[in-house]
């Protein structure tokens, strides 16, 4: 994907299959996250607060990933992992065969804003 400027720019750009997904995701984010503004960085959509990226997301070829403080990861991969979801230090991965819940996506957004003192 070529670099976007914004969310939406982002999304429109993003592969069909996951458009739908990563808007739902954003909304989730935007609700999870009421005072976080949307950014750019690193050529990710994310929500950040004061100089803080609290949660990031991607669309790739095949999945999008949500991108969190490493210590919510931890603190739910037994939630990350029954729903048959990969994880990585930072991230959790998910497609349309296998997609994250609101819930989990709101309760990674809590705990990544709470890990990194917000």
């Amino acid at each position: 994907m070529t670099k976007k400027d914004s969310h939406d720019a982002y999304i429109a750009a993003a592969p069909a299959q996951f458009r739908a997904m990563l808007a739902q995701l954003r909304a989730q984010l935007s609700r999870a996250l009421p005072d976080a503004e949307e950014v750019i960085k690193y050529d990710m959509p994310g929500f950040q607060i004061e100089d803080t990226i609290i949660a990031g997301y991607a669309a790739f070829s095949k999945q999008c990933g949500l991108y969190v403080d490493p210590g919510a990861i931890s603190a739910h991969a037994d939630e990350i992992a029954s729903l048959k979801l990969k994880a990585t230090k930072t991230g959790v991965t998910f497609s349309v065969s296998k997609p994250i819940t609101d819930e989990l996506v709101e309760k990674l957004a809590k705990s990544s804003r709470s890990k990194k003192g917000f």
